[in-house]
């Protein structure tokens, strides 16, 4: 039988650590087709181009083999998908992993990530797709204890598939390697950012802003990815596109919207 081709894609640049580092991974599982933008895309949440033209190049590294191909985009995640979909890949993949992103994607986070945007953009195509996050900012973050839970996750996607209309987001605590106690499935914590902006003024006498922020967990549950995260384990939490809030439909029907 053939392997499973499997593309791979980021929200932190092809030349990202965390994104060869998931090549290094997948090349054990499969054939691996990677689109990746050329230069970081983080926080773009699911922004496409629509405005300017979108090149992308094959580009040669030193993990090219017979079973990983390359390309660099210049546009965002989301962009990266679809280019891959429709113009580059030599067949539908079987699975769309994106990451390891530099930094947690956990709780309220998912809404701005780039790493998820790539995957619910495969999703929305109907193809199983993960985000991988390890929370740890820095380039040089070690990304050696996350290797045996993203090959054990992506794994058991493969075998049993990933529920239609369902992205798994993955997020992989910061701690040293042999120290992660398991995988939770969790819900995401409820949190938010209290957020200010820097104001600064330049050289030539314009203002200018650094959006800076602290979060803020509201959620005390032991259910959620943060606890899970706090606790040491890797924390895997089932995400839905469909953003419709069912259970305020009938409040919503209920409001009066005769003409006034």
């Amino acid at each position: 039988m053939s392997k499973p081709l499997i593309l791979v894609t980021n929200d932190d640049g092809i030349t990202a650590p965390g994104l060869r580092t998931l090549i290094d991974v997948m090349r054990q599982l499969g054939d691996v087709f990677v689109v990746a933008p050329d230069s970081p895309q983080s926080s773009m949440g699911h922004a496409i181009t629509l405005d300017s033209t979108l090149y992308s190049k094959k580009i040669r590294t030193a993990a090219e083999s017979a079973d990983v191909e390359e390309y660099s985009c210049s546009g965002t995640p989301a962009d990266c998908v679809k280019l891959a979909l429709q113009e580059l890949l030599p067949r539908r993949p079987d699975i769309c992993v994106s990451g390891i992103n530099h930094g947690s994607n956990s709780s309220i986070n998912v809404i701005y990530s780039g790493t998820m945007s790539a995957a619910v953009e495969a999703g929305i195509e109907g193809i199983p797709a993960i985000g991988f996050s390890l929370c740890d900012y820095n380039w040089e973050a070690d990304f050696e204890p996350s290797r045996p839970f993203v090959k054990t996750i992506v794994s058991e996607a493969l075998l049993h598939g990933i529920p239609n209309d369902v992205v798994l987001n993955v997020n992989i605590p910061k701690v040293a390697e042999g120290k992660i106690k398991g995988i939770k499935v969790c819900r995401q914590a409820k949190a938010n950012w209290k957020e200010k902006f820097d104001k600064r003024t330049n050289p030539m006498g314009r203002d200018y802003y650094w959006l800076t922020g602290v979060f803020e967990l509201l959620d005390k549950g032991e259910d959620t990815d943060e606890w899970a995260l706090s606790q040491g384990y890797v924390s895997v939490v089932p995400t839905q596109f469909d953003l419709t809030a069912y259970h305020a439909i009938q409040d919503v029907n209920n409001w009066n919207f005769n003409e006034r």
